[in-house]
């Protein structure tokens, strides 16, 4: 029940089994596969012994964030095969893999925010031997953003849901208030897109202006080149990531918060498109250890040869 004039709950066996079965699978197959995936970043972190690098425990901590999204999706989706119709009328069974996969979201984000930060930082502090990030303050960071996506992600387990039916609750994500996701979403996904945008175009700018100071200096710039190129890359990829997987969950939000109608009047359309933009957040837990543990490597080697000829103080840059 939504709450809404003239809607009922009194419906038994509302999803098709053919259909739970053509959604349900999938999903589980996507979240078993990142599963898998950021285990072994993870261990292939922890066997290198690279955990000394600011940037290291950054890349760590999102594979963290990303395993606990792919765990907690596969427990929705194995509620979603089990029992489907929970998915559509809310239960109290729903709330903690729920709230586990708000958390986990919420972390990958700020994880995402904090790499953007340090990559400009460290590519300023190359340059203009500006702040530098430490180990300490990595892990500090990483404390701070898990507090913050724990206290955020379980306010719907310290009371603010809609268990109890009313007009807020939400008809995709049941027993989760309208006015809860709205807080959550809308911001979050603002600061995915625009922080990660400013830091890497920052970081542009900075590899250009040096390789134009290089140039009339009449000095070689091929590496400036290839870096700007592959940051801009990088950056073109991260963006495109996360358009695809946060733009239509922050869609399906805003329709929540708009809708009008029941549930039933939303069957079968609104209901699979919930469970696709499930599943596109589930593949940036597969694409962000691509894009963030794999192919900054090259870049990162790129950045280290990067010295500026009239100051020997500059120190390497481990990636963009």
């Amino acid at each position: 029940m939504n709450g809404f004039p003239n809607c009922s709950a009194n419906y038994t066996k509302i999803w098709s089994h053919y259909l739970v079965l053509a959604l349900g699978i999938p999903q589980l197959t996507i979240n078993v596969a990142s599963i898998i995936f950021n285990c072994t970043v993870i261990l292939t972190r922890l066997a290198t012994r690279d955990l000394h690098k600011p940037i290291s425990i950054l890349f760590c901590n999102l594979a963290v964030s990303d395993l606990f999204t792919s765990f907690s999706g596969f427990w929705i989706s194995l509620l979603f095969i089990t029992n489907p119709d929970i998915t559509i009328f809310g239960s109290r069974d729903m709330l903690a893999p729920y709230a586990l996969y708000t958390t986990s979201i919420l972390s990958t984000i700020y994880n995402l925010v904090s790499i953007g930060i340090e990559r400009y930082l460290a590519v300023a502090e190359s340059m203009r031997a500006r702040f530098r990030v430490g180990r300490t303050h990595s892990i500090a960071v990483v404390f701070i953003n898990w507090l913050l996506a724990f206290s955020l992600g379980c306010l719907p387990l310290l009371g603010w849901n809609c268990l109890r039916a009313g007009r807020s609750t939400s008809v995709l994500y049941s027993p989760f208030c309208v006015s809860y996701l709205v807080f959550i979403t809308l911001p979050n996904v603002v600061l995915a897109f625009l922080v990660p945008l400013f830091t890497y175009l920052r970081i542009i700018i900075i590899l250009r202006k040096r390789k134009l100071r290089m140039q009339a200096c009449g000095q070689a710039t091929g590496t400036y080149r290839s870096a700007e190129t592959q940051v801009a890359r990088t950056s073109i990829s991260i963006w495109l990531l996360a358009l695809v997987s946060y733009a239509p969950f922050s869609a399906g939000v805003i329709f929540d918060a708009a809708n009008r109608r029941c549930h039933a009047e939303l069957y079968p359309g609104a209901y699979i498109f919930r469970n696709c933009t499930a599943m596109l957040i589930t593949l940036t837990c597969l694409g962000n250890p691509l894009l963030y543990t794999l192919r900054l490597r090259g870049l990162r080697a790129r950045l280290k040869a990067l010295r500026c000829p009239s100051a020997n103080r500059v120190r390497a840059v481990h990636g963009a």
